[in-house]
Parts: C-alpha cells; structure tokens; sequence
C-alpha cells in the first residue's frame, strides 16, 4: 500500500467515515473537560447570495416563498395568523463547509479503495457522501500562524510540517488522534471581500498535511478556501487533498473564521460541528463552533 493509501482498511474495509472514527467517547469526555468559561465563538461565515464563489460554482440563491407582501396582497390570515418561509439553493461546498470523503479522489479510486464510478448525477455518491460523516465533537487545537508570522501569510504560502510542530509546541499542545487541528493563515480576515479571493491562498504543504494524518487527527481546518498552499508545487494538483482525504480519511473544514478564536488566547477548546446528513452529498455548510 503507498503514503497515499495508509488509513485504508485501518476502520474494515467498508469504512465511510474515515478518520472521524477516531472520535470515541474518551475524546469526547476530554473535550467537554476543556470548558471553563462557557464562552462560545462562532467560526462560521455568514451566508448570502453575496459571499464570493469561484468560478465553477454557481453562488448561493435565497428566494421568499412567502413574505409580507403576500398579506400585503390579500393572502388569508385565519385568526390573524401569519408566517414567512423561503428557500436557499447553494453548492455543499459554499462558504464555511466540510469537504465528504467523496469530494476528491485519484485514479478512479475514493478513500477506502472505493470506486468513483457510483458518484454520478444519477445517484450522487453512493460511497462516503457526506450523510455518512456524522457529527464532529472532539477537542480543537487551534495553531495560529499569524502569530507564529507576525502576520498573514502571502498567496502561496507554505505552512511547513516545522511550522506545524513549532506552533502546537508554543501552543503547550500534542496533537492527539481524534483532534481537529485548526490553522490560522490569515488569508480570509483580508482577502475574504477581494476581488482575486480565489486565485491562491497559503496553506500546509503535503509533509504538514502527512504529519498532521499520521498523528491520527480526525479533521484539518483552515480559514481558506482549499487547506493548501495554491499554487501546487510544479507537477502536482491538490496534493494535500489526494494525501489527507483520500489516503487517510480526514475531514477537510474550509472557510473557517478564526481571527476571533485567536484573539481569545485558547489553544484548546470544544470543538462541535455537524454537516447536514445530505444523502450522496459531496460535502457540506457548516456553522461550527469553540466552546472555551
């Protein structure tokens, strides 16, 4: 078996959840022993039909299906009752979201050694979709290369495997399995409203993305669009994706706001999130939060 195929069948060889199986009841104990104040931060972005989209992805559309102009217009009020509803469409991979383990994949083969041939349009993914995923309750280790760098990090910025284990060593943390290892970039507190959002970012290069796998964490987070460092190192594409996703099973939470979580000093928190349970979904919103 290759680096890139380390995790498969390390959960039987019908496993869909990947590394979140990591995620025992001890983790989650351990977490919830983590909160003191009771202060929760948000980490998600807000969503609106105006939060940025690249360009192969259609942006978020929110319609009223019924408002009070429908009232206005003389709808019928039975005991002077009356309701507003509408509807969102948007892609599951839309602002703050979890990539599923069928998101991404290589040589016709997903995590786990499944074929790609049963994610189609026909049938979504019949493999590792995103309903399979299940919540995500476990200690969150936040490692802030902002601070590390004195700030943001530049298009194509390399976070380092050295960086990664110098920042958790400054954190006083041990990346443990099951964890949810947040990095800090920089990159959307000042690019998020910038025309080129999506044209690079920083990210953790594939030694990082690899050690972090190996530690056994459950999810990688950032507060960019991809995780990793974009552009790709000459002759590869998505290596951290093909490495950490596919080979290992772990979640992948992108769009992460952060700046607020580092400004409260915590290196350790309660971390909760849970994708919507989409059958054959690719992947998910998220609203996820630290509990300190």
């Amino acid at each position: 078996m290759s680096t890139a195929q380390q995790a498969w069948g390390k959960w039987g060889a019908d496993d869909e959840r990947g590394a979140v199986n990591a995620i025992g009841p001890e983790q989650v104990r351990r977490a919830v022993g983590l909160v003191r104040s009771g202060q929760i931060i948000a980490l998600g972005q807000p969503m609106s039909p105006k939060a940025p989209v690249p360009k192969h992805r259609a942006p978020m559309q929110h319609f009223m299906d019924r408002d009070g102009g429908d009232y206005a217009a003389g709808a019928k009020r039975p005991g002077g009752f009356q309701f507003a509803e509408d509807t969102v469409v948007m892609p599951l991979q839309f602002a703050t979201h979890v990539d599923a383990l069928c998101h991404a994949w290589t040589d016709d083969k997903l995590y786990n050694g499944f074929p790609s041939i049963g994610t189609r349009s026909t049938t979504r993914a019949t493999r590792c979709g995103i309903e399979k995923m299940g919540p995500i309750v476990s200690r969150g280790v936040l490692l802030d290369m902002v601070r590390a760098t004195g700030g943001p990090l530049p298009i194509g910025g390399t976070v380092s495997r050295a960086m990664v284990e110098s920042a958790a060593a400054h954190a006083g943390v041990a990346i443990d399995a099951g964890d949810v290892v947040l990095i800090r970039t920089g990159w959307i507190e000042t690019k998020l409203a910038d025309p080129g959002f999506y044209d690079g970012e920083p990210g953790i290069d594939l030694e990082a993305g690899q050690w972090l796998a190996e530690r056994g964490v459950a999810a990688i987070g950032a507060d960019n669009f991809a995780i990793e460092a974009i552009p790709f190192p000459e002759g590869q594409v998505f290596p951290v994706h093909q490495c950490v996703l596919r080979g290992y099973g772990v979640a992948l939470i992108e769009g992460l706001m952060l700046e607020p979580l580092a400004k409260s000093g915590a290196s350790e928190f309660l971390f909760m999130a849970s994708p919507l349970p989409i059958v054959g979904g690719t992947g998910s919103p998220l609203a996820p939060v630290a509990v300190l």
